[in-house]
């Protein structure tokens, strides 16, 4: 069954009820940084308001690219933190074994066949993902806590996946009812994360694994309808009256009431502003390609554009990013900045760039980036296929949005914007994007919790 709540509870605590408390898995929580970081960091700083006390499973030693110390302010001092070891290794040794040396591409040897079946046998094993290796410790943490504290629900966050396997045993000793939040299709990270098993048995294994975890579940949010329509057809197959419900990353606020530091720019250039990874279902090659064919007709103007790209981008993604310093445009490529950075970048911008590849299953994909694009006011250069996507940015900026193919739509919308001087005013008004808040997202949250807990207790299943 899939649902949509139009009315989230208000985000005050009830003054006759008793504080509930909830165990939050999330492998992605400060320290740790990235797009992931934000959901799970919002609803612990929002439920907290609403009357629930949180306690976040999260691992002591993540191997995670990135780090982002300033949103450990955002979460309230009452929160509880069990914090695991992984056995997983540092992300860099990671990264190296999951990669191919460029060298082992040109002179095969004995070593880098090896290197190779070392590397797919530990692909076979580590199912759904590496963070399985943290499965152990945090189950055991985990349980410990809850045979000492009494809570009220359990939630989890994923990818990584493993979390919802951590999530589904707990159900299973304790009895508590069990939400999964899928920040990504399953399905779809597996097709296009970088380094992830795409062989048959992997396929088969995680089928098994997403069924048993549904299974368990009592609720299912998604981040976009398209994504919990697909959910709820899999619990119907499963013979499952689960409710499925979207509720959307959204944009805190808060975030964008004080004043913010702009970063310098030259007077008379079009700053365009893209943040995030780039990898295969965020490609920059069709702006690249923009670009170029702009610059082959007018290289005066080409020569007042500045693009600027922050965030982790693929090997291949940086290659074709690099082509752009050939064009006459002013790139400026830095790798991940912390929150409060990204948003004085986007806050300096005169449009922003969303990005979304023309792949199987995209239109189902909404870039988080996207609320919090809205909620700047800056005009919106939108390279996505029609979807979902599309169909939110062409509530605000009919005008703006292009498919990937479209190479000349994406030129002309350049040109236009750097012979006029500057983009067009954004015509997106704070009541127009309220429903995208944090606070009222996190409220449709608290309506499925209470609703479950007012259900009554549950046995393991």
């Amino acid at each position: 069954m899939t649902t949509s709540l139009f009315a989230p509870a208000p985000l005050t605590a009830p003054a006759a009820r008793a504080r509930r408390r909830l165990l939050l898995i999330a492998y992605s929580f400060p320290p740790v940084g990235g797009a992931g970081v934000q959901r799970p960091v919002k609803w612990v700083k929002y439920l907290h308001r609403a009357g629930w006390d949180v306690t976040v499973l999260t691992p002591a030693n993540p191997s995670v690219p990135v780090r982002d110390e300033s949103l450990i302010a955002e979460i309230p001092a009452e929160t509880t933190l069990l914090r695991p070891r992984t056995w997983e290794p540092d992300y860099r040794v990671k990264q190296g074994l999951a990669g191919e040396r460029p060298e082992a591409r040109r002179r095969p040897s004995l070593t880098a066949f090896v290197r190779n079946r070392v590397k797919a046998a530990a692909k076979l094993c580590l199912q759904p993902d590496p963070q399985i290796l943290w499965v152990p410790n945090a189950v055991r943490s985990a349980s410990r806590h809850l045979a000492r504290t009494p809570h009220d629900a359990i939630v989890c966050t994923a990818p990584p996946y493993s979390s919802f396997l951590i999530g589904e045993q707990l159900k299973r000793r304790f009895g508590l009812p069990l939400v999964l939040d899928y920040r990504d299709e399953w399905d779809l990270s597996s097709r296009y994360l970088e380094h992830a098993p795409r062989d048959g048995f992997s396929r088969f294994v995680q089928e098994r694994m997403q069924r048993r975890v549904l299974a368990a579940a009592d609720a299912v949010v998604a981040t976009t309808q398209a994504s919990t329509d697909q959910l709820s057809g899999r619990l119907r197959d499963l013979g499952r009256a689960t409710p499925a419900h979207c509720i959307y990353n959204g944009f805190d606020a808060e975030d964008f009431s004080g004043a913010t530091h702009a970063p310098p720019r030259d007077a008379g250039v079009f700053r365009l502003v893209y943040t995030g990874t780039l990898w295969n279902l965020t490609s920059i090659h069709p702006l690249v390609a923009a670009v170029e064919s702009l610059g082959e007709l007018h290289s005066a103007a080409v020569a007042r554009l500045e693009i600027v790209c922050i965030g982790r981008k693929t090997p291949e993604q940086a290659a074709c990013l690099d082509r752009l310093r050939h064009t006459g445009c002013r790139l400026s490529s830095r790798d991940y900045c912390n929150h409060d950075e990204v948003l004085s970048w986007m806050h300096s911008a005169d449009a922003l760039c969303l990005l979304l590849s023309d792949v199987p299953g995209a239109e189902r994909v909404v870039p988080a980036k996207l609320f919090e694009y809205l909620a700047a006011r800056r005009e919106l250069l939108a390279i996505v296929p029609d979807g979902e996507t599309a169909g939110l940015v062409e509530r605000f900026f009919p005008w703006g949005r292009f498919a990937p193919t479209n190479i000349l739509g994406i030129r002309n919308w350049l040109a236009e914007r750097l012979e006029e001087g500057g983009p067009k005013p954004a015509a997106v008004t704070q009541h127009m994007i309220d429903e995208f808040s944090r606070e009222q997202q996190t409220g449709l949250s608290l309506k499925i919790l209470d609703d479950l807990v007012a259900a009554g207790p549950r046995g393991g299943v």
